[in-house]
């Protein structure tokens, strides 16, 4: 009798510990969830990683003629997906707060369907704060089938209130493969 009841009570205890395991798992899947849009105000609001805001605008800011910022732009194309990914050019020279638009080019190189998300990122970390996207291929998921090449616009401004020692900014984006 004394058998069966240690092994009720252990059989109990092995339950409780599962139980216990489970709400663990649980509660860091929902910590790990949680990080990415904390990561995402992080480094809004620092500026931390060259991460910009996502600005829609109703009418043209002030433009200042009187400077000019050099925007340079850089593309990576991240292990794991096939595509060839490039800006038509390489840089334009703006003035702050004139809306500029430019393009970038992405091919899918592998016999099917693949899905890519765009990262960006801005150098020096303190002009991503002054550099606004008003339209741009990375708010979303890129869906190309094989073969498919497609250019990918990107309007932006560079707000007139980036410091006057900032003359030129590097825009890069990584493309990743995206789960479908």
């Amino acid at each position: 009798m004394e058998k069966i009841s240690a092994i009720a009570r252990l059989s109990q205890l092995n339950r409780q510990l599962g139980y216990k395991l489970l709400v663990i798992v649980a509660m860091a899947l929902a910590f790990a969830y949680g990080l990415v849009p904390l990561y995402d105000v992080l480094c809004r609001v620092t500026g931390l990683n060259g991460k910009t805001e996502n600005v829609a605008v109703s009418a043209q800011s002030r433009v200042d003629t009187s400077r000019w910022v050099e925007v340079s732009f850089t593309s990576n194309v991240m292990p794991g997906l096939a595509w060839s990914f490039h800006p038509v050019q390489s840089s334009i020279r703006v003035h702050p707060g004139k809306i500029e638009t430019v393009t970038f080019i992405a091919r899918n190189m592998a016999n099917e369907t693949v899905a890519g998300q765009a990262v960006p990122s801005v150098s020096p970390g303190k002009a991503s704060e002054y550099f606004k996207k008003i339209e741009c291929f990375c708010f979303q998921r890129q869906d190309l089938k094989a073969g498919e090449s497609r250019e990918m616009p990107l309007r932006f401004y560079v707000s007139p209130d980036i410091p006057d020692d900032v003359k030129a900014l590097t825009l890069s984006y990584a493309f990743y493969s995206a789960i479908k």
